[in-house]
This record gives structure tokens, C-alpha cells and sequence, in this order.
């Protein structure tokens, strides 16, 4: 961590996808078991032992400690995730809107498996095609929004605006019509490398192709070599491009470093951040992105991370620090999706005090999740429980963006995400957008944009969420 960092009590290691996670420089390989569980031996991996200690280490830490179904029967489950959310359901409020949960979503408190995640966050490692994929349910359609340079996808020709037609001989229409998103996901088979697919898929300009693809282990790269980092030129002035596709990938602090020395190069002081993809990862990476672009606010706050009141002399304050390869962010705007989330919101609302009217998100409104987990680990079992802990607030004491953030940014501009075109371009529409609020140029509003007349836009597409568990779906959701 960063030198003038708050440190977090060696119990916990912040962590992963409800704002970021992290704390620490070494991510997530410094969590800790936290409870043992009723005097469970902590190398008994029973499913029973392993159930008294979820449900010990969610009474204990769990942020929401009113909205928690302790009665839930655990020999009622034979899945230990199915059992969580029995546990946490009362904080949760379904997609539809019923319920009164300060949570829009389950699955935030999660289990998952520690050698998994740790490969993923020190060395981007992950298995299967390498695309991100996103559906419309009005066509029934399905398309390839990324994909990523060193995954089997990419080898095979797709890319950014192909639209997948069919998964061994069977139609994606046929598919999305009578079984839905899940459907889809269950067709295209599990992320083990091996599993090969034929896959029937049409390029941005109308041609088809058909190949078998095998998912393999690749590298995901957090900031791509080939849009990930620009500077662009609309006429007016050079504007600083960065898209972070993920947080949870620990060399994303170097690369972002190598990012900002370019810009600092330039004499950037407008940027675009573009994470509508982004769903979160590490805290830790969220606090250098905030201080590459807050050379003139070291030793400000970034942002104050708040437990549940039996767990506050856990709270922690940080602060904005100096980096060489900082820049003094003068406007800034955030291109989000309802992909949007966790850490990438955190950084967003980290700026909202002190550039007020000169930052905006742009694009639709993102998930809202100002909340984050904390990391317990049961070695003997590979078992990382993820349990939301603590909520994270600004230097104005504000983050109960549950609902997104178009609601407490001082400016927003709807666009669409263009996936005919390649990130990056300048001609792209959010990317546009986000050059024309930059320059002062005028833009319709989000909905639910405070004091302006708002023009109700939803996002066109949703992006394909698995609920496999893996870690990697939980940080960079619709990967496959």
C-alpha cells in the first residue's frame, strides 16, 4: 500500500467486487480466517463444519447485521453458496424491486476458492474463449462487446461487435427464446480449459463464419495494448483515454503508472475513464487510479471505509498521496453501464467534493454498490468467504448510491454503448459523449439525474452474468 495509507487490522484484507476489495498491496493473500466457528476445528472441511463457519463469519462481520435469517436450516442446503444467500436474503432486493434490502442483488457475499482468486489477481489468470458477451432480450440477440488479446476468441477472429449466432448447430435465438440469458450460458459449457465449442458468428460487416473453439487458460490483461490507453484529439484539446477493464488484477497499478506518465507527458489534465465493464477488484488499485489523477489533492481524503458499529475500530480513513506519475485532474468523465460497479463507482464518488460540476458519468447508470467485502479464508479447504462488510463514503460523507450513480453525480450524459465500434474511438457514442461534455459542449441527461430535466434511457443490452462463482464473474461479469 501506498506510503500514508491507513493500514486495516491484520484480521481482514478488503477485497473484491462491492467496492474493489484489496486494502493491501499483496491483495487478497494476506486475508485471514477470521472466526473459527464454534470451536470447529479449522481443518475440518465437512460440509457442515464448513457451514457453521460461513454462518459464524457472517453474524460477526456482516454490515447489515438486522437483515440476516440466522434461523435458516443448514441441513437444508447441499450447495454452501445456496446457504449464504438463505442468510443474507432479508438485505437483499430482487432485480424485479420487490423487497425492502439496501442491496439491488444477491450474490455479493460470496464463497469462493482461494488459489483461484490469487491466481487471478496476481497474474490475471483465467480459463475460457476470452470474449465478454452482452444480451438484448427485445431480438434475442447476443454480442461479443471485448474480447481479449491473448484468448482463443481473439485468434479465431472475434472480436468487438461480432454477434454470436449459434452454439453447436443451435441458434442463439432459438436459445434466448426458450430458456433465456441462462440458456445461452448453459450452452456455451463450463470455463475449464478444453471445452470446445463450434461456434457460428457474424463480423460487424454481415459475414459469417463457423469455428470449433476449445477454451484455454489466458492472461487478462487489465488495460488493453491495443485501445486501452490513448490520448485523444477532438480539435479543441488532447483528452487523456484509459479503459480498466478490471481492479482485481494487481499489475493494474503499474500499468495504470505507465498510463499516466504518458499523460503527464502530454500536459493532460481532462480524462476519460472508461469502465463500463468494469465491475470492481482491488481497493488497493482503486487508490492509485485516485491518486494518478489528484496531484494537487495529496493528503486530502479519498474516502472513509465504515464496519457495522461492533466491528468500528476497524474504520479507516484515506487519504490521497503522491505519485511521480500524477497528473491534476482538472474534468473528468466516467463512462458507466449497469456493469458498472464496486470499485470503479468508488473512485467516481472519491471526486464528486472537489470537482463537483466537473465530473460526469457518462453513458447510462451504473450498478450501485457502495458497499465492499472483506476476506476470511479456511486454508485446509480452499475456502475464501467474501462477506459484504463495510461501506465506503467521500470526503462530503456521502455513498449511499444504491441505486446507481446517476443520482448523486453532479453531471451525467445518456449515450449508448456503440459495439459496432472499437473502444477506444473517438467516434465511438460514449466516447463522443464524453469528448462533448469535456469540451462544454451540451448532452441529454441520465435518469434520475437531480435538478435537470432527465429523458428516461435504459441500457440497450445487459451483459451475460454467470453465476458460476468464480471469482473472475463476480469483479469482470459476462466474461466467457
Amino acid at each position: 500500500m501506498s506510503l500514508g495509507r491507513s493500514i486495516m487490522s491484520s484480521v481482514l484484507a478488503l477485497s473484491l467486487v462491492a467496492c474493489g476489495g484489496g486494502g493491501t498491496s499483496s491483495g487478497a493473500s494476506s486475508s485471514t480466517g477470521g472466526t473459527s466457528g464454534g470451536g470447529i476445528s479449522p481443518t475440518d472441511c465437512s460440509f457442515s463444519a464448513r457451514e457453521q463457519w460461513v454462518r459464524d463469519t457472517i453474524n460477526e462481520w456482516y454490515l447489515f447485521p438486522d437483515k440476516l435469517n440466522l434461523n435458516a436450516d443448514p441441513a437444508s442446503f447441499t450447495n454452501l453458496q445456496d446457504y449464504i444467500n438463505a442468510l443474507v436474503a432479508p438485505s437483499v432486493t430482487p432485480p424485479d424491486g420487490t423487497g425492502t434490502g439496501p442491496l439491488r442483488h444477491g450474490g455479493l457475499t460470496y464463497i469462493t476458492s482461494i488459489a483461484e482468486e490469487n491466481a487471478l489477481i496476481q497474474n490475471g489468470s483465467n480459463a475460457g474463449f476470452g470474449i465478454r458477451l452482452s444480451y438484448n432480450t427485445a431480438s434475442n440477440r447476443v454480442f461479443v462487446v471485448e474480447a481479449f488479446e491473448s484468448a482463443p476468441a481473439y485468434a479465431a477472429g472475434i472480436d468487438r461487435g461480432t454477434e454470436l449466432l449459434a452454439i453447436d448447430g443451435t441458434s442463439v435465438s432459438s436459445l434466448m427464446s426458450s430458456g433465456g440469458p441462462y440458456a445461452v450460458i448453459d450452452a456455451l459449457g463450463p470455463n475449464n480449459t478444453g471445452v470446445s465449442r463450434s461456434l457460428t458468428f457474424a463480423d460487424p460487416d454481415g459475414a459469417q463464419h463457423t469455428a470449433t473453439i476449445a477454451k484455454a487458460d489466458y492472461s487478462l490483461d487489465p488495460i488493453s495494448n491495443r485501445y486501452g490507453v490513448k490520448i485523444l484529439d477532438d480539435g479543441v484539446e488532447k483528452v487523456g483515454y484509459i479503459n480498466l477493464r478490471t481492479f482485481i488484477i494487481e499489475d493494474a497499478e503499474n500499468q495504470l503508472r505507465t498510463a499516466f506518465q504518458q499523460f503527464q507527458s502530454a500536459g493532460i489534465t481532462k480524462v476519460i475513464l472508461d469502465l463500463r465493464y468494469n465491475g470492481g477488484g482491488l481497493v488497493s488499485v482503486a487508490e492509485v487510479l485516485g491518486d494518478l489523477m489528484a496531484k494537487d489533492k495529496v493528503g486530502q481524503v479519498f474516502s472513509t471505509t465504515q464496519f457495522r458499529s461492533s466491528q468500528s475500530t476497524n474504520d479507516t480513513t484515506d487519504y490521497f498521496v503522491a505519485e511521480p506519475n500524477a497528473i491534476a485532474a482538472t474534468k473528468i468523465a466516467v463512462i458507466g453501464t449497469g456493469g458498472t460497479a464496486s470499485a470503479s463507482e468508488l473512485v467516481a464518488n472519491a471526486f464528486i467534493p472537489y470537482l463537483k460540476d466537473n465530473i460526469a458519468l457518462i453513458g447510462s447508470n451504473t450498478f450501485g454498490k457502495p458497499v465492499g467485502q472483506s476476506a476470511f479464508d479456511r486454508s485446509a479447504c480452499d475456502d475464501r468467504l467474501r462477506v459484504i462488510a463495510f461501506r465506503t463514503v467521500n470526503a462530503d460523507g456521502n455513498g449511499d448510491y444504491y441505486g446507481g450513480l446517476a443520482s448523486v453525480m453532479p453531471a451525467t450524459c445518456s449515450a449508448s454503448d456503440d459495439y459496432l465500434k472499437p473502444l477506444g474511438d473517438p467516434t465511438e457514442a460514449s466516447i463522443k459523449t464524453a469528448l462533448d461534455y469535456l469540451a462544454g459542449r451540451s448532452c441529454t441527461p441520465i435518469t434520475g439525474t437531480s435538478g435537470q430535466t432527465a429523458q428516461s434511457v435504459q441500457p440497450r443490452d445487459n451483459l451475460l452474468r454467470s453465476h458460476s462463482g468464480s471469482s473472475l464473474d463476480h469483479d469482470s461479469p459476462g466474461i466467457y
